[in-house]
């Protein structure tokens, strides 16, 4: 595993579930101070660790998982939280249809139950069934589930858009869910 790919699961760990792992504090808007994260991260064994390194992590991730505040003074994971933290994720229309993808270990729990956020601030679902295949084959044999978004939408539920267009929901109710 390449270094670059090993400091952005450590950054996913700190700015998504863990920032004392490093001995750091995000805003209520999941924001830490760069400088702070730096320090932190040269702390946990990273001593050569640099602004253009973090640069390069939060431009090569390939799911976008980071952002800078304007001046990149602060930098927040884009979702995916499990610690409270409001992002600030603009409320938005779905598509007609989103994707799930999990295992089929967990089938039968979600037909009973829906799709719930378990530990995390929202439910993640995706806009083609090739990215939600990709995130289902993480847990084991991938299945992917189909949901009516739209019609979820017109019932009440609330959709979010992070920056980096993954689609998010508090929980879908079983009536919504097709394969």
């Amino acid at each position: 595993m390449s270094d670059v790919v090993k400091l952005s699961k450590l950054m996913s760990l700190v700015l998504r579930h863990k920032p004392g792992a490093i001995g750091i504090n995000l805003d209520e808007n999941g924001w830490a101070d760069v400088g702070e994260l730096i320090e932190g991260i040269r702390r946990k064994g990273h001593a050569c660790f640099e602004f253009a390194t973090l640069e390069e992590v939060v431009a090569t991730n390939n799911k976008q998982r980071f952002s800078f505040n304007a001046d990149c003074t602060k930098i927040r994971a884009n979702q995916g939280h499990s610690l409270k933290a409001d992002v600030e994720l603009p409320e938005a229309t779905p598509p007609v249809y989103l994707y799930h993808g999990t295992a089929t270990r967990f089938l039968d729990s979600i037909m009973q139950d829906g799709l719930v956020r378990k530990s995390r601030l929202h439910v993640h679902l995706s806009l083609d069934k090739k990215t939600a295949m990709t995130v289902g084959s993480r847990h084991g044999n991938a299945v992917v589930l189909s949901v009516r978004a739209r019609e979820m939408h017109r019932a009440g539920h609330k959709f979010y858009l992070s920056v980096n267009g993954v689609w998010l929901t508090d929980s879908v109710p079983v009536r919504y869910i097709g394969y």
